[in-house]
């Protein structure tokens, strides 16, 4: 959804994603709270999955995590889970005033915490996590939020980027969500997969058992008129997507390690406003899927059906288009359940 979408409008559009047909809901997490989000999501739909995507971890306490992802669940019936990420340092420390640390070894940790609760709150027994970021010794029965065993733990998804988030994902996670800079073929081909593999075979499981989900933005709409202005939209975003130096992997396999130092130069001299000048058509079409809705199942099909078990796909900032892309989700949805 849109990351900017009042919370007092969040039923309505949850309810709208539901009619079209969508399995889940990815509940951003950028000037709102995504828990805040997954909860009216949840409250005003009937079967949809809402996922946060991604909660901030390192801005919360784990166990805080923990309480909340349990409520959602046994509030919803199981419809929630639990999507968390890292974010940046600059954001995490200067935007949010919190400590950072070693990315990788802290979500690992933090991961481990939020399951000792969950299991904690399974049994109502007490708690034990001693880790190098985390420490949670202390549960007495009146802060337990069980015993409960028959309420299922929310899954656990990981978003990320590079090599180290991928193999942990393998290892710990329910599912891992590509970042929109960082889910075309050769990505997923050449380095998450390869690394969700190896994280998930050192811990003794099989990939198969681990949701993939693909969060590439897509170029689309009704008329070659809406695809363009859907194109030149993307190209902006993508620009400032890509200026971030930790979302250059994608850049550097295409071979444009170049082009992250160059729109950073312009960001420095305030040239916000040129950032899509640098981005050229060929590196779009390949890096961001293209098409109009007659043909973008086909498309999607072409680029992910066997590297994904799952993608990200916005519905029309048009209400008025929904009877249209109803027949993308539904083409989508059916391709899957025949595969």
């Amino acid at each position: 959804m849109d990351p900017r979408l009042p919370l007092t409008e969040i039923p309505a559009y949850a309810r709208r994603v539901e009619a079209l047909g969508f399995d889940g809901l990815h509940a951003p997490e950028t000037v709102h709270d995504a828990f805040a989000v997954a909860l009216l999501a949840l409250e005003h739909t009937e079967r949809l999955v809402v996922r946060t995507s991604v909660a901030l971890a390192f801005v919360r306490s784990p166990l805080l995590t923990a309480y909340t992802a349990w409520d959602l669940a046994r509030f919803s019936g199981g419809r929630f889970q639990l999507g968390l990420g890292t974010q940046i340092r600059q954001n995490i420390e200067e935007r949010y005033g919190m400590p950072f640390g070693e990315p990788v070894s802290r979500m690992r940790d933090y991961v481990d915490a939020v399951q000792s609760a969950f299991a904690a709150f399974r049994t109502g027994d007490g708690i034990t996590h001693v880790g190098h970021y985390y420490r949670l010794t202390r549960m007495q029965p009146y802060f337990n939020a069980g015993p409960d065993p028959d309420v299922v733990p929310p899954p656990l998804y990981l978003g990320g980027v590079n090599r180290e988030m991928c193999r942990l994902a393998g290892a710990r996670a329910d599912g891992f969500v590509t970042h929109p800079t960082n889910s075309s073929p050769m990505y997923l081909t050449e380095l998450c997969l390869p690394q969700l593999r190896a994280g998930a075979a050192e811990a003794g499981r099989d990939l198969a058992d681990l949701e993939l989900v693909a969060g590439s933005p897509v170029i689309t709409g009704r008329t070659p008129d809406e695809l363009q202005a859907a194109r030149e939209h993307q190209r902006r975003m993508f620009a400032f997507l890509f200026s971030t130096p930790a979302y250059a992997r994608t850049l550097e396999l295409y071979g444009r390690a170049d082009l992250a130092p160059q729109l950073q130069q312009m960001i420095r001299a305030d040239r916000w406003a040129d950032l899509s000048s640098l981005v050229g058509d060929d590196l779009l079409d390949e890096l961001i899927p293209a098409a109009t809705y007659d043909n973008l199942p086909g498309v999607l099909l072409e680029r992910y059906a066997d590297l994904a078990s799952g993608l990200v796909l916005p519905p029309p900032a048009d209400p008025g288009a929904d009877g249209d892309f109803r027949e993308v989700v539904t083409a989508l949805r059916t391709s899957r359940s025949t595969a």
